[in-house]
């Protein structure tokens, strides 16, 4: 088992644990947390106070519609001349708000989206979470789609959604009042039988907006599952095609384009089997959606028709009643027209507050069964009680585990500490433990007051100039530029010095032993008292090994745990030696 190996549940488990009633919550306390709150508010009343002045130019343009085209039935010009101007006005009026209210749309989502990046972001990197989730949970695996796709989208979809809903709500109260009055004193007549329903306009449009809506639920219910489905397997592509973009020079090494190339098709493959389900589930709403959207531009005028031949409503009366019901009619159908929408928009909730619900709950994290403890003492050393490390976790259960030899050792400040295991023990895990990265096992570590720095075999190296890549991840203000060229220099990296404000992909551009000596020239600088090293001599150049050795002997006054087996590390500092040991397995009984 590698660490990138989730040790909890399914990925389908952990995806969809979560339900909707709490995925609104998680996401209003996020908003509420946020920095960008108030923004987001004041441009929120400010589009609020854009769509009121939007609905009223629309009741002035549905108005309108009386006086113009009973001029045209008149064939009165002058009368039709006025009209045109009064439409100009009102239209000059509704296109300055339209502009208006784009821009404040973008800007809305803009402060969505920043908002809810950050907080993300900083959920993640907090406490050792992000490492934790990719332990306890599928969702840690591959978060980049989480943090960014699917960040961007629920930002613009929440906002653009949000609006149109405020905005149909807004005109449908706006619009009932005006169908029910162009429709109340109508009286029917069948045969001998006359009858009235009050406002009967806006019952046939309820009417066939329900239905409408009735039919988008029965099509395409599936839209949400299958969209979460489909943004699962488009983040293992893109996890994939990362993976193998960072491994290029081992995989051409090791011939294995072909094996890769499948495993990158089998992922494609996945993706385009949900496309294909939701390109069936989207074709089959179509019919609804576009049948019912066709049928809109005829039906307003069938349902007026009546009133009209019945020579209780003007030809403009009967334009005027269209306009409006198709006004109602719109906003009734908001949600049919935003079905699909709403269902991606489901989805991606789902997608993006499973994972922030999952890094807060790393706070609380404990694996099953005992676990290592780490605390504090108070007498400035770094002790083991009854230290054991679980190295196979299955449940509560553990299929590998090893020991200090040594019973409950005690290191004190200054010493010089090497511990090494024996064949088949995993020392990397005392390493992980240590730094408390791996809670499996039992015991507790006392820890000393003062920082430890832990520093692996392949130290971490952000990209930027080679200044931030030296004092990760310390600030550059805190040490001067003679300071960090005696640092380099003494490291055997005196020709960095000239490229300290240079940007490039280090980790690459440097090779390993470069990378390890850049490592220590930021240990000189910072000068910590507790240092606990993973093994990084092995496999350095003899040189690099002697040079590094030769620092870490004039590092006097810190304490230096090396973990693993480095003659080099044992002839320059002398350390007392501590061993790992493997636990026996207890046979089951037969």
């Amino acid at each position: 088992m590698t660490n990138a190996e989730p040790l909890g549940r399914s990925g389908a488990e952990t995806a969809y644990e979560i339900g909707f009633k709490r995925q609104i919550t998680i996401a209003a306390e996020s908003f509420w947390e946020s920095p960008v709150r108030n923004r987001i508010l004041l441009v929120a009343a400010a589009l609020l106070t854009i769509i009121l002045l939007t609905a009223y130019g629309q009741i002035l343009l549905n108005r309108w519609n009386a006086p113009f085209y009973n001029s045209l039935e008149r064939r009165d010009l002058p009368e039709f001349i006025v009209q045109l101007k009064n439409f100009a006005f009102i239209a000059g009026f509704l296109l300055l708000l339209n502009v208006v209210q784009t821009w404040l749309n973008q800007m809305a989502a803009l402060y969505m989206r920043e908002g809810l990046s950050r907080d993300i972001v900083d959920r993640w990197l907090t406490d050792r979470r992000a490492y934790r989730l990719s332990l306890s949970s599928p969702l840690g695996v591959n978060p980049d789609q989480r943090l960014h796709e699917d960040a961007r989208k629920l930002s613009e979809m929440t906002t653009s959604l949000t609006i149109g809903l405020v905005q149909a709500t807004i005109l449908l109260v706006s619009f009932i009042g005006v169908l029910w009055q162009l429709s109340s004193g109508f009286v029917f007549h069948v045969g001998d039988t006359s009858f009235s329903i009050p406002g009967y306009m806006v019952w046939g449009a309820v009417f066939y907006a329900s239905i409408a809506s009735l039919a988008s639920n029965l099509v395409g219910f599936r839209l949400t599952r299958i969209n979460a489905e489909r943004y699962a397997r488009e983040a293992d592509l893109r996890f994939s095609l990362m993976r193998t973009n960072e491994n290029l020079e081992a995989i051409t090494l090791a011939r294995g384009e072909e094996g890769q190339r499948q495993r990158i098709h089998f992922r494609i493959d996945g993706v385009i089997a949900m496309i294909r389900q939701l390109a069936m589930a989207l074709t089959n709403l179509t019919w609804v959606t576009a049948g019912f959207g066709w049928l809109a531009l005829v039906v307003p005028t069938l349902i007026a028709s009546p009133a009209y031949f019945a020579g209780s409503m003007s030809f403009g009366e009967l334009m005027m009643s269209a306009a409006a019901f198709n006004q109602v009619h719109s906003a009734l159908r908001w949600y049919v027209n935003n079905f699909d929408s709403i269902a991606d928009w489901k989805a991606t909730l789902l997608r993006v507050m499973s994972f922030r619900a999952a890094l807060i709950e790393m706070d609380d994290f404990h694996p099953e069964g005992s676990e290592i403890l780490l605390k504090h003492g108070t007498a400035g050393q770094l002790a083991f009680r009854g230290i054991t490390i679980c190295a196979k976790p299955n449940g509560n259960s553990c299929e590998h585990a090893f020991r200090l030899r040594e019973p409950d050792p005690v290191i004190n400040p200054g010493e010089k500490v090497m511990i090494n295991g024996d064949h088949g023990v995993n020392r990397k895990l005392l390493f992980d433990a240590l730094a408390g990265l791996w809670p499996w096992g039992s015991g507790s570590i006392e820890l000393p007051e003062q920082e430890i720095l832990f520093v692996p075999q392949l130290d971490y190296l952000p990209e930027g100039p080679l200044q931030d890549a030296l004092l990760f991840p310390a600030a550059a203000a805190e040490f001067s530029d003679e300071e960090i060229a005696a640092a380099l220099t003494r490291v055997g990296l005196h020709e960095l010095t000239k490229s300290l404000d240079e940007h490039a992909r280090w980790d690459r551009r440097l090779e390993k032993d470069e990378q390890m000596l850049l490592t220590f020239a930021n240990l000189l600088l910072r000068r910590p008292k507790w240092i606990v090293f993973n093994d990084v001599l092995e496999g350095l150049e003899p040189e690099t090994v002697e040079r590094l050795s030769s620092i870490m002997s004039e590092l006097q006054e810190a304490t230096l745990i090396y973990i693993g087996r480095s003659g080099a590390f044992y002839d320059t500092t002398s350390p007392r030696l501590l061993h790992l040991e493997a636990i026996p397995q207890t046979p089951p009984a037969l």
